[in-house]
């Protein structure tokens, strides 16, 4: 008799402790089952939301209605605390980036957030690359001319950027490392627009720009020149604009990216699912086309893997930049 009541109290048991994964399991198997929001930690109509907006239209297919939630704020900590501290369920998503998941991390003296431990790489959407722009009275028209134009001109040549602390800034420090042109001083500004304006206007020489769809019709005016983008190759929407390691520049490559995260310990059912979904979107022909003509060059079936990794090096590559700018947040 008492070894029947301890099977009975072993199943028992043992059932007990199988109801929460069954549980899990119900819930991973009819995910999603209501709406996923996406947090974009920066405000409406930026580069961020021209990326996740077309994004959450063509995934409404595989994964139901995607709601855009934009938190601005602390240059996107705030969102991204948000987001690392919403329930892992996938019903909660964010879109990162440079700006939060690569300089914030290294350059805030106290880190609010750790981007490869707090969480869950979804995948990878796309890079944009950056640019050297010249104003056109310059008479500049390759990258090597503007090396030459700086060495004769010491301390006199400035560089503007969207701002201090964007990836810009640090592509014009690796700039003066490479190029061996140190006293190329920089001068941000309150955005891209003022800076682009102030290069048309001919107030400042130079400006590190992320390629978008107006830099290129700008240069497609004759109104400004890029001499060189920082991609690895050429851009498909600008194939006549030489690299910046065609120019001679060696280790000139800087990529700004966006890729989809997921609060830590998200199951790996569902980072896998959603992975899966984005990646067969991110082959829809309409949605690669309204990316490029913005200047985003689309990731070819990133996985989560390949993102940890991705970012893991891209870390890396840029604290050794970020800490010998000086640059720090507080």
């Amino acid at each position: 008799m008492a070894g029947i009541l301890g099977l009975v109290k072993s199943s028992l048991a043992a059932a007990l402790l199988a109801l929460p994964l069954a549980g899990q399991a119900t819930a991973q198997s009819s995910f999603p089952d209501r709406p996923i929001k996406l947090i974009v930690p920066f405000p409406p109509g930026g580069v961020y939301d021209a990326i996740a907006r077309p994004l959450a239209d063509k995934l409404k297919a595989p994964l139901g209605s995607i709601i855009i939630e934009n938190v601005g704020g602390a240059g996107g900590t705030r969102g991204v605390t948000l987001a690392m501290r919403a329930p892992a369920d996938g019903y909660t998503l964010l879109l990162g980036g440079n700006a939060n998941f690569i300089v914030t991390p290294i350059a805030a003296r106290k880190p609010a957030y750790d981007p490869v431990n707090d969480f869950e790489p979804v995948a990878r959407l796309a890079n944009v690359g950056l640019s050297f722009v010249v104003h056109s009275g310059l008479g500049i028209s390759d990258m090597r001319g503007l090396i030459e134009h700086t060495r004769k001109n010491p301390g006199k040549v400035s560089f503007g950027t969207p701002g201090i602390g964007t990836t810009n800034h640090f592509v014009g420090e690796m700039l003066k490392s490479l190029a061996n042109v140190p006293e190329l001083a920089h001068v941000p500004y309150a955005g891209a627009g003022p800076a682009m304006n102030d290069l048309v206007g001919g107030h400042i020489p130079l400006l590190i720009a992320n390629v978008t769809g107006q830099v290129l019709e700008l240069h497609k005016a004759g109104q400004v020149r890029i001499v060189s983008v920082t991609t690895p190759k050429r851009l498909s929407i600008a194939p006549d604009v030489p690299t910046a390691v065609e120019a001679g520049i060696n280790g000139m490559v800087a990529e700004v990216f966006f890729g989809v995260f997921a609060p830590k310990g998200t199951p790996p059912a569902i980072v896998t699912r959603i992975s899966d979904a984005i990646g067969k979107t991110l082959a829809d022909p309409e949605l690669r086309s309204l990316y490029e003509k913005s200047g985003f060059e689309t990731t070819e079936r990133s996985s989560p893997l390949e993102l940890q990794s991705f970012l893991s090096s891209e870390i890396a590559r840029w604290r050794p930049i970020i800490d010998a700018s000086g640059f720090k947040i507080d």
